[in-house]
């Protein structure tokens, strides 16, 4: 059997690195906000030319006297995304022409505009959803384990569930903000989407591991008398389940990284971190925690 709880300082050591790691990336780059958030327009189109992102950036430049742009790359349809500032339909006509002159026939994949108002309200609804997910979660973990009571009270399962959700939705956030930094990766809805689905993971790998626990409890099957020794084994007994059930997603993750659409890399890539943080927390943080509130009681 794995001595999981005999290293826990070690565990929660290596995930209190990683959370001060993205709390410093939070604070010190911040999350740079997309179109939903901040108001703009995205355009996908294809040109007769295939020209390189770094080409179409250059020309909008020179064309519109130096408006600033982002344009992505999306290999699967040979297309180009370009980020602007809110567009009229007249600066739209004005921007497509100029391109269409610049690179040959275009062909418009797809146009999306928002407004400022709209992203402040959306922005407002994302935050919501957030700590909304972490506050029906908690009661729901504190409700579902009411009767066991020692020698944990329930309401500490709650809490435990309720801080490893924060760890593993902030590490991926810690990520999006260094890579907004350093590539220019926005924050958008898709990435709300993202945390939201890790979250959704992440209590459902943590609850599994809280029912054994739960079970053992029932049945004082307490592997030589102390409560550490108890949850030591209820993690081994899940431990392979949960491995095996996040590596058939984290493949699949893994596929979509490489031949996905590049639209929704960084969507992909925020899942796939937060998963792996997932059942890396709901082995090796959460129940170390489970044994540490017992231990601060006693």
């Amino acid at each position: 059997m794995y001595d999981i709880i005999g290293r826990k300082k070690i565990y929660l050591g290596f995930s209190a690195i990683l959370a001060i790691a993205a709390i410093a990336a939070l604070g010190t780059f911040g999350l740079k906000e997309g179109i939903d958030f901040k108001g703009g327009t995205s355009w996908q189109a294809r040109f007769a030319t295939n020209p390189s992102t770094e080409a179409v950036r250059l020309a909008i430049e020179k064309d519109f006297n130096g408006e600033e742009a982002t344009v992505v790359s999306e290999p699967t349809t040979k297309s180009v995304i370009i980020r602007l500032p809110e567009l009229d339909e007249k600066l739209h006509a004005e921007y497509k022409a100029a391109l269409a002159k610049d690179f040959g026939t275009i062909e418009e994949l797809s146009y999306e505009t928002i407004g400022p108002a709209i992203g402040t309200e959306l922005k407002g609804r994302a935050a919501w959803a957030f700590l909304g997910v972490l506050l029906a979660i908690s009661l729901y973990v504190a409700f579902a384990f009411r009767h066991v009571s020692r020698p944990v009270s329930s309401w500490k399962y709650a809490l435990i569930t309720l801080v490893t959700l924060f760890h593993d939705a902030l590490i991926p956030l810690g990520m999006i903000a260094y890579l907004g930094h350093a590539y220019g990766v926005e924050m958008n809805t898709n990435i709300i989407v993202a945390i939201l689905v890790v979250m959704g993971f992440s209590v459902h790998d943590t609850i599994v591991v809280f029912d054994r626990i739960r079970e053992n409890l029932r049945l004082e099957r307490q592997g030589g008398g102390s409560f550490a020794n108890l949850v030591n084994a209820s993690v081994n007994q899940t431990m392979v389940r949960s491995v095996n059930t996040s590596l058939t997603l984290v493949l699949v993750l893994v596929a979509l990284l490489a031949i996905g659409s590049a639209n929704l890399f960084y969507f992909v890539l925020a899942i796939l971190v937060g998963v792996s943080l997932g059942t890396y927390s709901s082995i090796f943080v959460a129940s170390p925690l489970l044994v540490l509130s017992n231990k601060a009681k006693s």
